[in-house]
């Protein structure tokens, strides 16, 4: 199974947020474990990841900086900020909210 477009849409930001909050890391990096924790059915577009990593630094919510991995090419490493620790907790409370709610149009049987 994967995950649409427009399932997503609305969430990249607080995805990545989820990752950051583990630890700082770089794009291909953060995708490779949203694939991985999705079981393959979650994943974005490049532009998609990059795109977003440019608004939410200019929000305040990240940070970035070089890396020096030492051969090869060098990475843009990112950082979550304490406004996106809180913004972060912001989105995971109004996730859980929003299932609820979800769940009682969705899954409840007449």
């Amino acid at each position: 199974m994967s995950l649409s477009a427009d399932i997503l849409r609305g969430h990249t930001e607080t995805i990545i947020l989820a990752q950051l909050a583990a630890g700082d890391s770089y794009g291909y990096e953060i995708n490779k474990a949203v694939s991985q924790r999705s079981g393959g059915a979650a994943g974005f577009k490049e532009a998609t990841l990059y795109t977003a990593f440019k608004r939410l630094e200019q929000n305040g919510m990240i940070t970035s900086y070089w890396g020096e991995d030492g051969p090869g090419a060098r990475r843009r490493y990112y950082a979550i900020t304490p406004a996106g620790r809180e913004q972060l907790a912001a989105d995971r409370r109004e996730w859980s909210e929003t299932k609820a709610a979800l769940d009682a149009l969705i899954m409840k049987e007449d």
